[in-house]
């Protein structure tokens, strides 16, 4: 009895309205991840009546997974901090979180019963570190306040009329609606139901949209066998990147990474993944320098490996001297040749700044998030189409991308917010303009 009343709280199966033929809407909310659901709530806050679709059998399946060693729900520095965190679409991105910031994150959590707090990274987390309370509450709260979900609909497009066309297990329906918000998601995780379906749609409908590119993914370098069968999955700590943006300056950031089978992944390089990515497509291939041992010079290194070595091995004399862990020194004896292993100042050089060529990133169906989509120049302040009048776009789907830590679901939690109060107005607005021409109307003499 529990499980079949979770399963209904999250939306599986047949919606509390889905018996009813719904023909006619007055917004439409295509998509149940945060961005959406987010969407939904705004605009039903203002009293309109809500509608919301998704072709999964449950509403937040990504929200889900992403909850599943921790949901990280958003980041707790400053507020220009967090802003910078998105790159080139910095601007764009603060105004939506002026609207939802990190802070309103926190509270709305907490309106759903759900505490959370700041961990030692900056990254706030939920007191018990699961998703699915958060998600029941909420879907649970929506129910409640008329929101009609509706699982197992696939958008399709418009017809010829202008209606949407949803695939259903019964067949194909069409649902007029007088406006719409997609959130439709990415391209990462598609089995999730993130598969990037719609961008053919909206690039026949005139909506601008930029190609998709895996985001927070790793990134492919060859390594030996023996290299790749010890030291994979294996933590790199307390390293220094050091790379060239798109704008060709020289950057530095000290983090983490993981070295695997096929090259570099974890959260360094998600940081960093979109110069990398900008570099490969330009270039061929990207120029990563690391810095094994940040806090020492190389003068100190070279020094401190120049004494006698007597019988130790080299990489006796790299940990005890040099102070690296196996793995570090397992790169050191990938990438250098004898003669540099055995030259205190060429090992010195290479610990402060050890080349890595990395060749393309992983494929988009295993990046944990996307970059591309809707071009944000084809959307007006509030998310609407310039080219479709009462059509929202919001989340993943919009051409933006950050790193993991919270920023992309703050993100998809302030844009769904900013469009669902956007399509709000504007139907107000037509209702207004129409009360006014009806006004006239009767007015008007004989």
């Amino acid at each position: 009895m529990v499980a079949r009343r979770r399963t209904r709280l999250l939306g599986v199966g047949a919606a509390a309205c889905d018996h009813v033929r719904m023909d006619r809407v007055e917004l439409a909310v295509i998509g149940g991840g945060p961005a959406g659901l987010m969407a939904a709530e705004a605009a039903c806050l203002r009293g309109v009546r809500v509608a919301l679709y998704d072709g999964m059998g449950s509403v937040g399946r990504k929200f889900l997974l992403a909850g599943k060693g921790g949901l990280n729900l958003t980041h707790g520095e400053p507020f220009e901090a967090f802003a910078a965190r998105y790159g080139e679409r910095r601007d764009e991105v603060s105004a939506w979180l002026r609207h939802f910031d990190a802070d309103a994150v926190r509270a709305w959590a907490r309106g759903l019963g759900v505490d959370t707090f700041v961990g030692s990274s900056g990254r706030v987390f939920p007191n018990d570190m699961k998703a699915a309370p958060l998600l029941r509450g909420w879907v649970r709260r929506l129910h409640r306040d008329g929101v009609a979900f509706h699982m197992h609909h696939r958008w399709l497009g418009w017809d010829e009329d202008g209606a949407l066309r949803l695939a259903t297990p019964a067949g194909e329906r069409t649902v007029h609606a007088e406006a719409v918000v997609l959130a439709l998601g990415g391209a990462s995780w598609p089995k999730l139901g993130s598969d990037a379906g719609w961008v053919e749609t909206l690039a026949k409908a005139g909506v601008a949209v930029a190609p998709l590119q895996p985001s927070n993914v790793g990134f492919e370098r060859r390594w030996s066998e023996h290299l790749s069968s010890r030291y994979a999955g294996a933590p790199l700590k307390a390293v220094v990147a050091h790379w060239t943006d798109r704008h060709g300056r020289a950057q530095a950031r000290q983090g983490e990474c993981v070295l695997s089978e096929y090259g570099l992944e974890g959260s360094l390089i998600y940081a960093i993944g979109a110069d990398l990515r900008e570099q490969i497509a330009v270039q061929g291939e990207a120029l990563l320098q690391l810095d094994l041992a940040p806090h020492r010079s190389e003068s100190a290194l070279a020094e401190a490996l120049g004494g006698p070595r007597g019988k130790r091995s080299i990489g006796d004399w790299l940990r005890q001297r040099a102070g690296l862990d196996k793995l570090k020194c397992a790169l050191l004896f990938e990438l250098l040749d004898s003669t540099a292993r055995n030259d205190p100042r060429a090992l010195a050089a290479a610990i402060k700044r050890l080349p890595l060529r990395l060749q393309r990133p992983r494929p988009l169906a295993e990046a944990i998030s996307s970059a591309g989509g809707v071009r944000l120049e084809a959307l007006n302040e509030s998310l609407m189409s310039h080219a479709r009048p009462g059509l929202f776009c919001a989340g993943e789907m919009l051409d933006w991308e950050a790193p993991t830590g919270g920023y992309l679901l703050t993100a998809c939690f302030a844009s769904g917010l900013l469009a669902g109060r956007g399509a709000a107005a504007w139907l107000q607005g037509r209702r207004d303009a129409g009360d006014v021409a009806a006004t006239a109307q009767a007015r008007a003499p004989g």
